[in-house]
């Protein structure tokens, strides 16, 4: 079987994970790398000796046989470069988080794959951490008893030239904010861990940037099981980084991830000896790579997995939905001001409004 040739779209912060992720996976390869500031593909070209463009109509034109693209362009144009390219080229999307910015976007997005035989493959890395699988192990075994109570904190320090970085950080149209942005991975592994989240409250503030979006969220939420929870997410901790973590107390016991990026496996009373071997570190990871983990690499993996033996791809469209209505419901909540039923199919106002303004920043021209 011929590798698996693989496209980056964006050339931003996480690039270069992907390709350090697509080069450590037997099956896959990279074949180009695109993005409309021609110099930060060019880098990526270099260094691992492809092809680069500006202008993916032209890089698909040239490229006939890509069979994946990854979509790494700001969050608010993740829906319309994904469709434009299953439409007119038939490939398969790899959407980075958090996928598409809206739920309808999501259910467009299918039905579109669906009419052209390709897949949608969305990327939550962090489910694969070793201390979130062993965790997802226990609860699925019964190893902590029934859920009672899950926390969540997120403690981050982006500073206002963190959003002048670029046009669309800090916009509900194409970005949201900490919640979206930052800690979306954890409002993932809350359902993903634990279960069908029901009911939300939360608060939103905006008090450490000049931005549109929140920068700080408290919330609490409630589980169909009847479990309930808590979430606290902030970039205006300051002067850094402090705590990523999720803890769930059960009738039998406690388990407790941390880390940068859900990496440690700081509590787990039925076995404590389990922490150190389930818990990874990631500081050595070159670049901006400690806060992305190793989880892209087991992605890829799970993509030339799909393609070699046809073994289901782990998140599916049912489970990708339900994480980015719990997301809305969040906002949702803070707009009405109380608790909202997170599965009601309603959507925030607010994130992922148009603004054909800072969309036309990133739109590739066609040939």
């Amino acid at each position: 079987m011929q590798p698996i040739k693989v496209v980056l779209i964006g050339c931003g912060r996480i690039a270069g994970h992907h390709c350090r992720s697509i080069a450590a996976i037997d099956g896959i390869e990279l074949a180009a790398v695109c993005d409309l500031a021609e110099e930060k593909a060019v880098a990526y070209a270099d260094e691992y000796g492809v092809r680069h463009f500006a202008n993916y109509h032209q890089m698909f034109a040239e490229i006939p046989d890509i069979d994946v693209a990854a979509v790494i362009t700001p969050s608010g144009m993740h829906f319309e470069h994904a469709t434009d390219i299953m439409s007119r080229y038939g490939k398969h999307i790899i959407m980075e988080k958090p996928t598409f910015m809206r739920p309808d976007q999501l259910g467009q997005a299918y039905k579109l794959a669906d009419s052209k035989g390709v897949e949608i493959f969305p990327v939550f890395q962090n489910r694969h951490n070793k201390a979130v699988r062993r965790v997802k192990q226990a609860i699925d075994g019964g190893e902590l008893g029934d859920i009672r109570v899950v926390g969540v904190r997120l403690r981050w320090c982006r500073p206002q030239r963190y959003y002048d970085m670029a046009p669309w950080r800090g916009t509900f149209s194409h970005d949201g904010g900490a919640l979206t942005n930052q800690t979306i991975h954890h409002i993932d592994l809350l359902r993903h861990l634990a279960g069908k989240v029901d009911r939300v409250s939360a608060t939103m503030r905006t008090l450490g940037a000049d931005i549109e979006v929140e920068d700080t969220t408290v919330a609490t939420f409630s589980y169909a099981s009847g479990a309930v929870g808590s979430l606290e997410s902030t970039t205006a901790a300051r002067p850094d980084d402090f705590e990523a973590s999720i803890s769930i107390a059960g009738s039998l016991g406690l388990a407790q991830i941390g880390g940068i990026a859900v990496n440690e496996l700081q509590i787990f009373t039925p076995d404590p000896e389990a922490c150190a071997d389930n818990s990874e570190d990631f500081r050595g990871i070159e670049g901006h790579g400690a806060v992305y983990g190793y989880g892209h690499a087991t992605m890829y993996q799970d993509i030339a997995a799909f393609f070699g033996s046809r073994t289901p791809y782990p998140v599916d469209r049912t489970d990708c939905l339900m994480t980015l209505q719990l997301l809305h419901a969040f906002y949702r909540s803070d707009e009405q001001g109380g608790w909202v039923d997170v599965n009601d199919g309603k959507q925030s106002t607010r994130l992922g409004r148009a603004d054909e303004k800072i969309s036309d920043l990133y739109r590739t021209p066609t040939q």
